[in-house]
């Protein structure tokens, strides 16, 4: 693999206890360059070895800047380059144990925007990965190829919902039906939603009313490199300010 990359870090905050849940690893170049300027050269030929290191250096990363933080870790990982689950595995159970860093605390996120032709080669991928104590995520919710189907195939741990879907959520009546659908059925299969993309407070408030306290997006802090950044908490929450609030979890 001909190039060398980094991470930085960006929260994702629990605005009810007032603490970051997770920080995902964000990819940059080793100057700081955006992830597109490394993952333009991510390939066939070298997805598999590139998607071990980053799983390896973001675990370096956060063994060093995470502190006394229980926040969990949040990896993006490439399903098309997990050939075989167990043995693709090792290399992450490894750094994990060089790093002292509890396997608990490691988040995998499935991306949307990554077609995978074997569904059932994503389920055993995805079971296994619960097996080992991981929390699973499908990121970008809402935003992919295939939608409610992929969440029917695999019942993650978590469900981040694309920042399309929240943009200017506070004057569409769809985006907020649409929604309050996944909300609801996120409350039924037990499984936690995290809104991403927030921008504005607007927007903040209004998802909040709606009962969700996870969220990750530039309001709240924009990605460190190499760093964990200071986090705003989007202020005071009056708990139990709307009909949501009762079904909260």
């Amino acid at each position: 693999m001909g190039f060398d990359f980094s991470f930085a870090f960006q929260p994702i905050v629990d605005v009810m206890r007032r603490r970051v849940y997770a920080y995902e690893a964000l990819v940059r170049g080793v100057d700081g360059a955006g992830a597109l300027a490394i993952l333009s050269q991510v390939d066939a030929a070298n997805r598999y070895h590139f998607d071990q290191m980053a799983r390896v250096r973001a675990i370096e990363l956060a063994a060093r800047l995470f502190g006394d933080s229980d926040a969990l870790l949040s990896i993006n990982i490439m399903p098309n380059a997990v050939y075989d689950p167990v043995r693709c595995l090792r290399t992450t159970l490894r750094a994990a144990k060089e790093n002292e860093f509890p396997l608990e605390r490691l988040m995998f996120e499935f991306t949307e925007h990554e077609r995978v032709a074997d569904v059932a080669h994503l389920r055993r991928i995805a079971r296994h990965y619960a097996s080992c104590g991981f929390t699973t995520a499908i990121d970008d919710f809402g935003a992919g190829f295939s939608g409610l189907g992929f969440l029917a195939e695999f019942v993650p741990n978590v469900v981040k919902i694309d920042r399309e879907l929240v943009r200017d959520i506070q004057h569409d009546r769809v985006r907020q039906a649409i929604i309050g659908a996944i909300f609801s059925a996120a409350q039924d299969l037990d499984i936690t939603i995290i809104a991403e993309g927030i921008e504005t407070a607007d927007e903040f408030e209004f998802l909040v009313d709606m009962g969700i306290a996870l969220f990750q997006g530039f309001y709240f802090a924009r990605p460190a490199f190499e760093a964990l950044p200071e986090v705003n908490f989007g202020g005071p929450i009056a708990l139990g300010s709307s009909h949501y609030a009762a079904g909260r979890r």
